[in-house]
């Protein structure tokens, strides 16, 4: 597979679940191109290292602490990536994702191409739907994503038609 998407967070404790509304968003937004596959990874396992060894690029999406008002989006690219989730004060998620990232460098599988769009939370707590700011967070992370993967196809040369009909929005 050319592009992971992967969507991490449990979407039954509120804004814990934007990443995995994320990934849905672009989803639809991309559907039928073929060079990207999506996976729901809720809150992370060792199973998913096998969706990471077999990506060129992965690009996952998920709530983090990222000290900044609700709603708030960073992307971390490459390294960038790396020491953002390999700082000492960690959740779970970051741990797990981590430690898939530590394994597919293990096996030299690590895909050179690869980027966090963070989301921060606002309500961590019981629920299915997302804060409001949240909420209107989710188009923004989307739209950071196509323009990511417009610039991995360009940096590979082969320039694809991701999303021309919203190429505009």
């Amino acid at each position: 597979m050319k592009y992971l998407v992967l969507g991490i967070g449990n979407s039954l404790l509120r804004d814990e679940g934007a990443g995995l509304h994320a990934m849905r968003l672009l989803q639809a937004r991309l559907a039928g191109n073929s060079d990207i596959a999506y996976v729901d990874g809720g809150t992370l396992g060792f199973s998913l290292a096998e969706y990471i060894e077999r990506a060129t690029s992965v690009l996952v999406f998920d709530a983090f602490e990222l000290h900044e008002e609700a709603g708030s989006i960073r992307t971390f690219s490459g390294a960038e990536m790396d020491a953002f989730l390999g700082r000492a004060k960690r959740s779970a998620h970051e741990v797990a994702l981590l430690d898939l990232l530590d394994i597919a460098r293990l096996t030299d599988t690590l895909p050179r191409q690869r980027a966090l769009i963070g989301i921060q939370p606002q309500v961590i707590d019981w629920g299915l739907t997302l804060s409001p700011m949240v909420q209107a967070a989710l188009p923004v992370a989307v739209n950071e994503a196509i323009a990511l993967l417009r610039r991995w196809e360009m940096m590979s040369g082969e320039m694809a038609d991701l999303d021309a009909e919203h190429s505009t929005g």
